[in-house]
């Protein structure tokens, strides 16, 4: 196992991570971010944004290429594909131990995001990669001329379902309340996609098949009526969970499990910071984790400097 020391480890290399990354490398201290996939996070899944600013639309990929080749223009060292062992947060320096590395920090930043929040239902797990997925984009093009199921009502769901009417022959969008919390202007375009037909007021018990997802039962919620309802596959888009399995409970998380931070991103343990999608905050989008990630890093090098000039305990 190999051993490195830095000023700054940012877990996670996503828009927050890698911004946070440019943001620190800038500031004159060594950085060096730590993802358990390769970069990019979320958004390289996306097939298209239209609100980041300066592109009227652009490849989730292609957008967070370009941010990770920003990053390694100011030398900020990666490490992709690690698989954490441990992480004390609570250490001086801190620690995170991974199976093939070991990184000393004096100063963390965790930008580990979050990930879409699982129906809890029975057959949900089991049809995992057999009818069930949460990723349209990924895995779209195999329900061409199929019937396949979104449940959501907010901006990624409504989004998620109109592309995947681009593959199927039907897309039923399921969502508990009789509106959407989409945004207007995805939620008109959504009304006029003749492939689309809401599930209103619904909830889904169960996933069900064979080999392959055959059908769910679902369960209107004024009218208690449960039914079938015929479908290749399903897409939940209900929401996110943190990632913070290797340290939650080590710093300060809202009931969700979500970091809480103040408005530099400062985490309630001294020297860790939390940007994006992994914090508490009213906004998850590409912009928000992007601004986050330098706001975190712009501040875990001010606390450096005054590391710096606290006279050292002889």
């Amino acid at each position: 196992m190999q051993k490195f020391e830095f000023d700054t480890v940012i877990l996670g290399g996503g828009p927050a991570g890698l911004s946070a990354g440019i943001y620190a490398s800038r500031g004159a201290v060594s950085t060096a971010v730590v993802d358990v996939n390769m970069f990019g996070g979320q958004p390289s899944n996306y097939l298209e944004l239209e609100n980041y600013p300066g592109f009227s639309t652009v490849g989730g990929y292609d957008l967070m290429e370009k941010f990770e080749e920003h990053a390694d223009k100011f030398g900020v060292q990666k490490f992709p594909m690690q698989e954490f062992v441990s992480i004390d947060l609570q250490a001086s320096p801190k620690v995170i131990k991974t199976t093939d590395n070991e990184f000393l920090a004096k100063t963390v930043i965790i930008a580990t995001g979050a990930q879409p929040m699982k129906l809890g239902v029975p057959g949900e797990k089991e049809f995992v990669g057999r009818g069930v997925s949460y990723c349209a984009v990924c895995d779209g093009a195999f329900y061409r001329d199929k019937i396949v199921a979104v449940v959501g009502g907010g901006n990624a769901a409504v989004e998620e379902a109109m592309y995947l009417t681009k593959f199927a022959q039907k897309v039923y969008l399921i969502h508990r309340r009789d509106e959407l919390r989409a945004d207007k202007i995805v939620q008109e375009r959504a009304f006029k996609n003749e492939k689309l037909e809401f599930v209103w007021d619904t909830v889904v018990l169960e996933v069900k098949g064979q080999d392959l997802v055959e059908s769910l039962t679902i369960k209107n919620l004024k009218t208690d009526e449960v039914s079938e309802l015929s479908v290749n596959g399903v897409f939940p888009y209900i929401g996110m969970t943190p990632n913070v399995e290797f340290f939650s409970g080590q710093l300060e998380q809202d009931a969700r499990g979500f970091i809480v931070t103040d408005e530099t991103m400062q985490t309630s343990v001294e020297g860790v910071f939390a940007a994006g999608d992994v914090r508490k905050t009213p906004l998850r989008q590409v912009i928000t984790a992007a601004a986050d990630g330098a706001v975190s890093a712009v501040y875990a090098v001010k606390y450096l400097e005054a590391l710096k000039e606290v006279p050292q305990k002889a």
